[in-house]
């Protein structure tokens, strides 16, 4: 009952709530997402490499199917381990977010990652709505003079508020409503008969420096190294311990059986770094 509460806890709406349900076998792993599409339960497990001597320098294992909020806990498993901060972390889009950045500019970290523009999810959201694409958010004029939009039928978005975000403030404008219901355009631009709405997001300065360094062809070389280094203990672990599914059940039980293959991965790290050469 109590990792049911945990799970209730999450959930948004009284049918989610009604609905939530955890594994008899194994209460406190969660459902998550596969590698073949499916959803089973599961466990987040997390492995820091150094990209040296591609030595395991922290593993952890959690309970959420989402890898935004393990970075931070991954960078202390390190810090912990070697007794300081890494000076440089490569991650994938799983774990780049604005938070994160932000945190780790804070603990000046140097981060690289792969972060999405969102242009997909807008122009998906458009869809949706039933947007006609000549009416999509890049078709709006911004004037910086008169902090305003311009749409394609040449009518006036005004400032409308803003909103704070992590890394990032979003500042809204809105067109007046007798213009988009006399406009012959209306069922291209807002098909829901409301007055159009657009947002012009403005990131951080933290948040756009990481931006201008990931297009930076020293930035880029360095992310395309994250392959080899983070996956291969990933790939060893699997195809040598056979560490596919695991054995033992609970948080705890599963740490200690992680904990134990990647001891297993960095003896064998040791003697390729220090017995092979002496044999050699």
């Amino acid at each position: 009952m109590e990792e049911l509460e945990k799970v209730r806890a999450l959930k948004s709406s009284q049918e989610e709530k009604k609905e939530a349900r955890v594994s008899l076998s194994d209460p406190e792993a969660r459902v998550m997402k596969q590698s073949d599409g499916g959803y089973a339960p599961s466990y987040n497990v997390q492995i820091s490499t150094d990209a040296k001597e591609k030595m395991i320098v922290g593993i952890g294992v959690s309970q959420s199917g989402s890898d935004y909020e393990e970075l931070v806990p991954a960078v202390d498993r390190v810090e912990l381990q070697m007794g300081e901060d890494p000076v440089q972390v490569v991650v994938d889009g799983g774990f780049t977010s604005r938070d994160n950045i932000l945190a780790m500019s804070e603990r000046e970290v140097d981060l690289i990652g792969s972060m999405g523009t969102g242009t997909s999810q807008s122009a998906g959201q458009m869809k949706r709505r039933g947007v006609d694409p000549s009416f999509y958010p890049n078709a709006f004029d911004y004037d910086a003079v008169r902090d305003s939009f311009r749409c394609p039928a040449g009518k006036i978005l005004r400032a409308n508020g803003e909103e704070k975000r992590p890394g990032r403030t979003n500042y809204k404008y809105r067109a007046c409503a007798t213009d988009c219901q006399r406009c012959p355009f209306q069922q291209k631009c807002c098909p829901q008969n409301g007055p159009r709405s657009i947002v012009r997001g403005v990131d951080a300065p933290e948040v756009g420096a990481f931006i201008a360094k990931m297009e930076t062809a020293e930035g880029k070389k360095i992310y395309r190294q994250r392959g080899p280094v983070a996956e291969f203990p990933n790939a060893w672990i699997k195809a040598k311990i056979g560490l596919r599914q695991f054995r033992l059940r609970g948080l705890i039980k599963v740490g200690m059986e992680v904990l134990w293959a990647a001891l297993t991965y960095n003896i064998k790290q040791w003697i390729r770094l220090c017995w092979r050469p002496q044999w050699a």
